[in-house]
């Protein structure tokens, strides 16, 4: 076998340059890579924070489903209060009687409205014409007054 290289050759010897650019280069890929790290980190906080409002927002949903639950029931429960079979038994418990025709005074009330007539139509300037309208007077609920 022949050898191709002698063995006692003196080899010159190799000086490592070094890479002016290197330096560069890593700092580029530790800034893409802490951006990239962060993105995922702002992904994954987005990601739970949307998870806690979609579990917030379903008990927010249960509670007011059962707040308009509870709504329907006392609305029910006050129609049923103030019925007119409820209120009348409970007015005859506090000793109340209905209204009897000898209790309405049909007169009361037609007398009342001429004595409110009465002081209005003397009240009226002499120097406005007899024949100009005057204001009728504002009358109180009739209902109201025949309970006096």
């Amino acid at each position: 076998m022949m050898r191709r290289i002698p063995i006692r050759q003196r080899n010159a010897p190799v000086v490592r340059e070094r890479d002016q650019g290197a330096l560069a280069r890593l700092g580029l890929l530790l800034v893409c890579g802490l951006t990239l790290a962060g993105g995922f980190v702002y992904a994954g906080v987005q990601h739970f924070a949307a998870l806690k409002t979609g579990y917030e927002t379903e008990s927010l949903r249960r509670v007011r489903d059962r707040l308009a639950e509870d709504q329907r029931r006392f609305l029910l429960e006050r129609e049923a209060a103030a019925s007119p079979a409820r209120l009348e038994r409970a007015a005859r418990q506090l000793g109340m009687q209905p209204l009897q025709s000898a209790q309405i005074d049909p007169l009361r009330r037609i007398r009342k409205e001429s004595t409110e007539k009465a002081p209005i139509a003397k009240s009226q300037s002499p120097s406005a014409p007899a024949d100009m309208p005057t204001k009728p007077p504002k009358q109180k609920n009739p209902d109201v007054a025949s309970l006096r």
